[in-house]
């Protein structure tokens, strides 16, 4: 059996000696780039990796780039190689900041054509309020190759992004209101929104446990957002490509499959005067 979208501590915990499963660790934080590996060599599940989101999940940032880039294919998948990861491997990936760094990781495999990997539902609090096993010890690595096929039909430009609010279509910004609207902009140098997106911030997908909500609950939410939109034609945004993966992973737990990220995002937008910026409702 193949884990695709979610994992629960209990199905991981069955599968920690599973040679053929690979744990990665993804914590990071975006003000302290550091905090991330440091809690990681503390502590972290036992047999996890640690991956960086700047250093191994993002590329070189550039001046009409966005913050976090497509990493190069190639070089990641050389890196999965080093790190045990094969077709064959099923891969869980979790953090602590409510799934919205760990869900980079599970998008990139997609990406990359490895369907079999999970996010751990509610991370790491979940995991250490259940009681289960935690360890400092580095893991053993088998390396082995990773072959990946990359799929870019999953992930759209600017230019796609101005299209397709041309056109009428749904696009998704994951951020938080305040940043939506501009009250605040803690990470950007310009704050607001592209005109004719829609906000859904990555909270709104969480229950009161961290916990992503039932595949139910998920499709009563994303149905009322996107209404009669085929599910492909739909756009996701953040500040960098990151946390809008979440609602990307949210739509396929619902069974609305093939939504698209805008990997540059808020970030990459606003590198360009010309392109237009919204503030406030």
């Amino acid at each position: 059996m193949k884990f695709l979208t979610l994992i629960s501590p209990e199905q991981l915990a069955n599968h920690l000696e599973d040679p053929n499963w690979v744990i990665f660790d993804c914590r990071f934080t975006l003000k302290n780039p550091e905090s991330g590996r440091q809690s990681y060599d503390k502590s972290h599940i036992p047999g996890a990796r640690y991956a960086h989101l700047n250093e191994d999940l993002s590329g070189k940032i550039t001046a009409t780039s966005g913050r976090h880039p497509l990493p190069d294919p190639l070089l990641l998948a050389k890196k999965l190689g080093q790190w045990g990861v094969n077709k064959n491997t099923q891969v869980v990936v979790y953090d602590d900041s409510f799934s919205t760094m760990a869900v980079r990781m599970w998008w990139l495999l997609k990406w990359l054509g490895h369907d079999a990997v999970a996010l751990l539902d509610g991370g790491l609090p979940l995991w250490i309020k259940e009681g289960r096993e935690i360890s400092a010890v580095a893991p053993k690595i088998l390396p082995t190759e990773f072959h990946a096929t990359v799929n870019d039909s999953m992930w759209v430009d600017s230019v796609d992004v101005q299209q397709a609010l041309q056109q009428h279509k749904i696009v998704i910004d994951a951020r938080a209101e305040e940043r939506f609207l501009a009250y605040i902009e803690p990470l950007d140098k310009i704050a607001g929104h592209i005109p004719g997106t829609i906000n859904s911030p990555v909270e709104d997908n969480l229950d009161n446990y961290g916990k992503l909500l039932s595949a139910d609950e998920l499709r009563t939410q994303y149905q009322q957002l996107i209404g009669e939109s085929p599910p492909e034609q739909v756009i996701h945004m953040c500040g960098s490509g990151v946390t809008a993966c979440q609602n990307i992973l949210a739509m396929e737990i619902a069974g609305l499959s093939g939504s698209k990220l805008y990997v540059g995002s808020w970030s990459e937008w606003i590198t360009d005067p010309s392109r237009p910026v919204s503030q406030g409702e």
